[in-house]
């Protein structure tokens, strides 16, 4: 894309999501046209995001891994039976799906609970647009207050937030003690209410949370 506007800037894949973290590819490749001053037409843009699920599900179903640790998370909520759970992503619905159904966790998640800002929505969004969540919340039946959101990036935070969700920061997703600690007063700055590095952590943040 970028070679074909001679702009000689290069992204790894890595590069893409720790620059662009939280956005979906459309989102990516709307940033990177406001970045680099080029533009595409509404097909172009269309043949790239396609391009780029089919690659991406095809990888995540041969290599996807659940978070460490969150799997006995899900299944003494599912099992509690007190609290319903939702996948809301900027991710396009099909990617969402493939990953849910790869980790084994799509016993936990219903169809109709899965909800993708690319995909779910009248209009394509990406996060820090709240649109998914407030979508996700009125399918769901429940006032943005009723609910609590696990975010990991900034851009994610950001349309919890201003959802009116309170949100757990993640950061166990990021690679050592300093890029924690970084992320961690990012997603303080973006709003969460507590932060966790370890899923083991997540059921005294919710307590923490609904004591609020």
């Amino acid at each position: 894309m970028l070679a074909k506007h001679n702009i000689s800037e290069r992204y790894t894949g890595p590069d893409l999501m720790s620059t662009f973290v939280g956005q979906n590819f459309r989102g990516v490749v709307m940033s990177l046209q406001s970045k680099y001053g080029f533009k595409l037409s509404d097909a172009e843009v269309d043949s790239y995001v396609s391009r780029e699920l089919g690659k991406v599900i095809e990888t995540l179903e041969a290599k996807a891994e659940p978070c460490v640790g969150v799997m006995p998370v899900l299944e003494d909520l599912y099992k509690s039976k007190k609290y319903g759970l939702a996948v809301v992503s900027s991710s396009a619905l099909s990617r969402v799906q493939a990953s849910v159904k790869k980790v084994h966790q799509d016993n936990f998640f219903p169809p109709d609970h899965i909800f993708s800002a690319a995909t779910s929505l009248p209009v394509p969004t990406t996060k820090p647009d709240p649109a998914i969540y407030l979508h996700a919340c009125k399918i769901i039946g429940k006032a943005p207050g009723e609910c609590l959101a696990v975010e990991d990036s900034k851009s994610g935070t950001l349309s919890a937030v201003r959802a009116g969700i309170p949100t757990v920061g993640y950061v166990g997703s990021y690679g050592g003690v300093i890029k924690q600690k970084e992320m961690a007063e990012v997603l303080k700055e973006a709003g969460v209410k507590v932060i966790m590095d370890d899923w083991s952590q997540f059921m005294d943040c919710l307590s923490k949370i609904e004591a609020m």
